[in-house]
């Protein structure tokens, strides 16, 4: 045996066997100070932070695991209920981002409408999406008019104590706004629908119109609801054998447009007609305010909104009589006074109707009429070879004060939409329709 070190004698002196060594003594390790009470404190923060580290990171792995499974199962929700005629990874896109989706349809597996309504998602807003696809041979119209509550443009829903003191000040809705040059469409507020015409056999067109449920709705949602739109479009024409050319591109910006009404002075587009017929005739107890849209020279439909501010209806109370005077009550209120003048082109405008309480009563090209109670009345032409309906639209609570006045403004409107146009063979409704 061997140690390594002094030969023959150990490092106290003694002596060793003849080839043997003394063995190294171990070093002394230096002795290190004791822990401050700091140091230790600082060391147990270190691991607190440590551990909740770890279990932060895991949460987060757990939120993306559950996001991404809830976005997918969103995602087959909305391709089921749907039937396919979407796509459902930009419906999820819309108002930032949601989260669970709960989506309904129609008619099994190609459905006509559907609806897709989440909770709160990552922005923390609840909301909803519909698709319609509608055709002019559907058994219900396309277009309806008429004062029905679906089309009141002043609902204010809520208490009578949450409604604004101006009821007409602002709309609750912008009117129909030309896509490009209006042959894709229209959009408002909160909807963009795209329209094609269909080559030959039926349907003779398409329509499809995507909705956003949900106030506020931003450029960049009006932006996803047409590409929405038009991507569903073309998967309908597939479907339903519709032999269409190729869609225009919808237009790179969709601005919100404006839902307050102004003076008729102001008029420059679909109203502009409104604003020359005051030049000519007497106001009376005729609006004094609107909401018009820019027109397009392809598009299938054009509308202006005409209403009453509370300071008129105050200075027309006077000149009632006493059964007229009940009225001036609800118009600052719940019931404002309204008109508003729509008109459809081409294959769409044989789906017109007006609303009636029993069933819409149909407002066919090449006839004119209304009264009656309906509280509209319609006229028709042609326009380029196609088809049109012009309709004019009184709230049930106004058409009596004005009713020797509707004649004449309908007139007046026809006249200017079918001049503008290059319309013919204009067909109005007689004169006792307006008594």
């Amino acid at each position: 045996m061997r140690w390594h070190g002094q030969s023959g004698q150990d490092r106290a002196g003694t002596r060793l066997p003849d080839g043997m060594t003394p063995p190294r003594r171990p070093r002394r390790l230096p002795r290190l100070p004791p822990a401050s009470p700091g140091r230790h404190r600082l060391n147990k923060l270190f691991y607190v932070a440590a551990v909740l580290g770890i279990g932060t990171s895991l949460w987060a792995y757990w939120l993306t695991y559950t996001d991404l499974r809830d976005r997918a199962a969103s995602a087959e929700r909305i391709a089921e209920a749907c039937g396919g005629m979407i796509d459902a990874e930009a419906v999820m896109e819309l108002r930032g981002g949601f989260g669970r989706a709960v989506a309904w349809g129609e008619d099994g597996g190609a459905p006509r409408e559907c609806r897709v309504g989440w909770d709160r998602g990552r922005n923390g807003h609840q909301g909803s999406f519909s698709l319609l696809v509608r055709t002019p041979e559907d058994p219900m119209p396309m277009h309806l008019v008429g004062d029905s509550v679906r089309l009141e443009p002043f609902g204010h829903r809520g208490t009578l104590a949450s409604r604004p003191a101006d009821v007409t000040r602002r709309a609750d809705h912008a009117e129909p706004r030309p896509l490009g040059d209006g042959a894709l469409g229209h959009y408002t507020d909160d909807a963009v629908t795209v329209r094609a015409d269909c080559a030959a056999g039926k349907p003779s067109a398409l329509q499809v119109t995507a909705k956003a449920g949900y106030d506020d709705v931003s450029d960049a949602d009006r932006e996803i609801l047409a590409g929405l739109a038009r991507d569903s479009l073309t998967r309908a024409a597939a479907r339903l054998d519709c032999r269409m050319p190729r869609l225009p591109d919808v237009p790179d910006e969709l601005r919100g447009p404006g839902r307050r009404l102004s003076a008729p002075k102001t008029a420059r587009a679909s109203c502009a007609w409104y604003a020359r017929h005051l030049d000519d005739t007497r106001r009376g107890r005729l609006p004094d305010r609107l909401l018009e849209a820019p027109t397009g020279a392809e598009s299938t439909k054009e509308t202006c909104l005409l209403a009453v501010s509370p300071r008129r209806v105050r200075a027309t109370t006077p000149h009632l009589s006493d059964s007229q005077r009940r009225l001036t009550d609800s118009a600052l209120t719940h019931s404002p006074w309204w008109m508003r003048t729509a008109s459809f082109f081409g294959a769409e405008a044989r789906s017109v109707a007006v609303h009636d309480y029993d069933e819409p009563h149909a407002a066919r090209p090449g006839t004119a009429g209304g009264g009656e109670g309906l509280g509209a009345w319609w006229a028709s032409s042609v326009c380029d070879g196609r088809p049109a309906v012009h309709t004019l639209t009184v709230s049930y609570t106004y058409d009596n004060l004005t009713r020797d006045r509707l004649r004449t403004l309908f007139r007046a409107y026809v006249d200017d939409i079918t001049a503008r146009r290059g319309c013919t063979d204009v067909t109005f409704p007689a004169p006792a329709a307006f008594r």
